[in-house]
């Protein structure tokens, strides 16, 4: 996954001093690459889920919480994702691709499991 330019400039902010918390995040779907503003390609399943997280370690940190869409919306291809600041609006501030494409049918229940949703700062 790729942070987003909004993320890169508040986490840099940060040495300065200047405050930036994310009380929480929001994973939102795709069916193409989302771009740096995380705004392309949004899947017509439009609900963004709250991640909770584990401890951050190694310059990693996973979800600790299955992320599931009940009964999505519309038949497609499912193939990245981006993490956003709040459930509507926002700013997004991280995105990028599944390790394998998902295509279901308007109805299905999609989930990322727990654990699967990994961000890295290397």
């Amino acid at each position: 996954m790729s942070i987003s330019n909004y993320a890169e400039n508040k986490l840099l902010e940060t040495i300065k001093n200047t405050s930036f918390a994310v009380t929480t995040a929001y994973c939102k779907l795709h069916i193409g690459d989302p771009g740096e503003d995380g705004t392309n390609n949004a899947a017509g399943e439009t609900t963004r889920k709250a991640i909770s997280w584990a401890a951050a370690s190694g310059g990693s940190m996973a979800s600790n919480a299955d992320l599931a869409w009940v009964s999505v919306s519309t038949t497609e291809t499912l193939s990245h994702v981006s993490l956003w600041d709040a459930s509507t609006a926002g700013n997004c501030l991280w995105v990028g691709a599944m390790t394998a494409t998902h295509a279901v049918t308007a109805g299905d229940n999609f989930t990322i499991p727990s654990g699967s949703l990994t961000l890295a700062l290397d």
